[in-house]
């Protein structure tokens, strides 16, 4: 049975003078998969995310996501597609509730015209009931209730991971990328964190691509493991495989304990 491609990489380049950050590089990530992007620093991997994104343009090859070649298209546009992107560092309006940064995210809401809100108030008022209702599906999914009129602000580090996964979930999305989705999360709020991933792949039906350093976390929630180093594709794999690659240790980690 032939896998469905959500994004293909076909020989990627990117240069910047003489520094060639991305060299050749292709890989594929499958529909309903969660596929993650390791390797040491300076390996190209968020170079690479960046260009899948639409925030880095390529200086060779292409990207071809849903089906379309979509090398160099803006990140408004793509997100219009159906890719999301969650970020290292959490990206809230910290102003707002936690029901109301989900609230904010799906585009085309007929309250932000000023003519509709005159012209046509139940079409807005029954816009907004209906974004309403799905971000509180979303805080229930998540089980977030106990903050969702807490200001995203004053979240922890994780809630607010929590919560920028939630905002992922307020449009149909067909490829979510997550950045570095353990950086500044606890141990506690990291399993609560993994378990909403995994839910939202599993039940939902999902698709992720997933950036990490935690080898822990990749390996429980990623399969293929993909290994970047110095631009390019080394290995790939389910983790399993990537651990016990005696020359991908060695010269990618370290040493066995790192990744163990």
């Amino acid at each position: 049975m032939s896998v469905e491609t959500v994004v293909e990489v076909k020989s990627v380049f990117k240069r910047y003078g003489g520094l060639v950050a991305v060299n050749d590089c292709s890989l594929k990530v499958a529909k309903g998969s969660v596929t993650g992007l390791i390797g040491p620093n300076g390996a190209g991997k968020t170079t690479l995310f960046n260009m899948v994104a639409g925030t880095t343009k390529p200086s060779a090859g292409q990207i071809i996501f849903d089906g379309e070649d979509v090398t160099g298209l803006e990140p408004h546009v793509l997100f219009g597609r159906g890719m999301l992107r969650t970020f290292q560092l959490a990206h809230e309006f910290s102003q707002m509730t936690a029901l109301e940064n989900l609230m904010m995210v799906p585009g085309d809401q007929p309250g932000e015209s000023l003519k509709a809100t005159w012209l046509q108030p139940s079409l807005v008022r029954d816009r907004e009931t209906e974004v309403r209702q799905r971000a509180n599906d979303v805080i229930d999914f998540l089980k977030l209730a106990h903050i969702k009129n807490e200001l995203a602000g004053n979240l922890s580090g994780g809630q607010k991971k929590l919560l920028e996964l939630g905002r992922t979930m307020m449009v149909d999305a067909k490829l979510v990328l997550l950045d570095e989705v353990a950086a500044g999360v606890n141990r506690t709020l990291l399993k609560d964190l993994a378990s909403n991933i995994e839910r939202m792949n599993q039940e939902l039906g999902y698709t992720f691509f997933v950036i990490e350093h935690d080898m822990d976390l990749i390996g429980r929630l990623c399969d293929p493991v993909i290994v970047m180093a110095q631009g390019a594709v080394i290995a790939e794999g389910p983790m399993a495989e990537i651990r016990a690659n005696p020359e991908i240790i060695e010269a990618y980690f370290g040493s066995p304990v790192e990744v163990a």
